[in-house]
């Protein structure tokens, strides 16, 4: 599987702030990764349990597993984001689940090359280049795969950071409807729906998070180029 850049050298000053950031570079995962996206875990998941967090050896599997449908972002080299995923059927009729085990414990040994769906496992940005527009041309990568693929779109639970404001005052799944009718911003949810995604429902005990209280949301993004 080549692992050339998705978007080669991709012209973003007008979406950076900063002027030093001229570059952002999309490829696919390669193994000399691994350690700078187990620091970048750390970095964007202060909250989950360790257990949640996907490590170096996670990382080097998913380069032999499905390398194509992988993201890392590069800004001069730097590795400031992922994109991380897999194929699956997904069945909508039973969808609740946990990370951890969909994830099969962050190897992604549950991907099924012929599988309808990819699995949105992981969308991350450093936070000291978020609001940069990488977050989108991680989103743009994963969506033009599922376009390539003619698979019928991307399925993923949702973290809820904002939900840590409000959880003494409404449930995870009143909090999730008022983001969607665009009552509350959640930085997360809100910029999920900004690219395309509709929520399916809640997840109970999805991922260990103290911020959250373990709940996401079920999100799914429909393939508008998909033929059966």
């Amino acid at each position: 599987m080549s692992n050339s850049p998705v978007t080669s050298k991709t012209q973003v000053s007008k979406l950076l702030s900063k002027p030093s950031l001229n570059q952002v570079d999309i490829v696919t995962i390669r193994p000399e990764f691994a350690e700078d996206l187990e620091v970048l875990q750390v970095r964007c998941f202060p909250t989950l349990a360790a257990s949640e967090l996907m490590r170096k050896e996670h990382f080097l599997n998913h380069c032999k597993v499905f390398s194509e449908g992988n993201f890392v972002a590069l800004v001069q080299g730097r590795v400031v984001g992922l994109g991380a995923g897999f194929l699956i059927d997904f069945d909508f009729d039973d969808p609740n689940h946990s990370f951890l085990d969909i994830i099969d414990g962050g190897y992604f040994g549950n991907h099924d090359p012929n599988g309808d769906y990819y699995y949105g496992a992981d969308i991350s940005v450093d936070p000291d280049y978020r609001k940069q527009g990488i977050g989108r041309l991680l989103y743009e990568a994963r969506q033009g795969l599922v376009r390539r693929l003619n698979r019928k779109g991307i399925v993923a639970g949702g973290v809820l950071p904002g939900f840590a404001n409000y959880k003494h005052l409404m449930s995870a799944g009143a909090y999730v409807q008022d983001v969607v009718a665009k009552r509350i911003y959640d930085r997360t949810l809100s910029f999920q729906l900004k690219n395309g995604f509709k929520v399916k429902g809640v997840l109970q005990d999805y991922i260990e998070d103290s911020a959250s209280d373990n709940w996401a949301s079920l999100i799914v993004w429909e393939n508008p180029d998909y033929r059966p």
